[in-house]
């Protein structure tokens, strides 16, 4: 199956459903002006072709690395990120980064930094209430500088989460927005042509909704 321009191609490492991210992004490319095309694909060539790409994924991150590399997905990937609007969401994110605490596992490297758990010592509320991991449910996101998938939601909108590790970047530049959860966290990156961040869009109402159609449009 060969891609053509302006298809957005969500890539399919085996981790997760992606029915629901899939789904979500037809909504609103079918508003967007170029009514664009969304495809799941495991298929490098695809991947290649795609006008966009969007990187979801769930599960461990050991897990998600060698089923990656399995797939022969990792140049593909890699070229995205260099290449075109590339989207990371959730294990999307953690993958970018240098290493991971869970499994301590490579990853890809695109960004510096490690991917952290949170500390159990310091999973308090302000009251001293004990936080659960994973952090899991609807948290405020809060934007750390302007950028183009942020356009119309406001700075402090609540997203879902579901994860039990966050990212460290070496450059504190490219965070994109932060979130507290007994510690705070960086809860999206932001780079040249790569957004990409720790909750899900797809899951979080109107706010999600406004971040893929965001991303639909950006021009980076």
């Amino acid at each position: 199956m060969a891609a053509s321009s302006g298809t957005i191609a969500v890539i399919d490492y085996g981790m997760g459903n992606l029915r629901s991210v899939w789904q979500a992004l037809v909504h609103v490319a079918g508003q967007s002006k170029g009514q664009r095309e969304v495809v799941v694909t495991a298929d490098p060539d695809v991947v290649a072709a795609a006008e966009r790409v969007v990187f979801p994924g769930q599960g461990a991150m050991p897990d998600c690395m060698r089923e990656l590399d399995a797939r022969k997905l990792r140049p593909a990937v890699l070229d995205a990120a260099k290449t075109k609007p590339f989207l990371g969401i959730c294990i999307g994110l953690q993958m970018l980064f240098e290493q991971s605490e869970e499994g301590n596992v490579p990853g890809l490297g695109v960004f510096a930094g490690p991917v952290r758990r949170f500390p159990a010592d310091r999973m308090l509320t302000p009251e001293g209430v004990r936080l659960k991991v994973p952090h899991m449910g609807w948290n405020e996101v809060m934007q750390n500088r302007p950028h183009a998938l942020w356009k119309g939601i406001d700075d402090g909108a609540r997203f879902y989460f579901v994860h039990s590790y966050y990212v460290d970047p070496a450059d504190r530049a490219c965070i994109a927005c932060t979130t507290q959860y007994g510690v705070p966290f960086t809860s999206a990156v932001a780079r040249d042509n790569i957004f990409a961040i720790q909750c899900h869009p797809e899951k979080s109402a109107q706010a999600g909704l406004a971040l893929l159609s965001n991303f639909v449009e950006w021009m980076p």
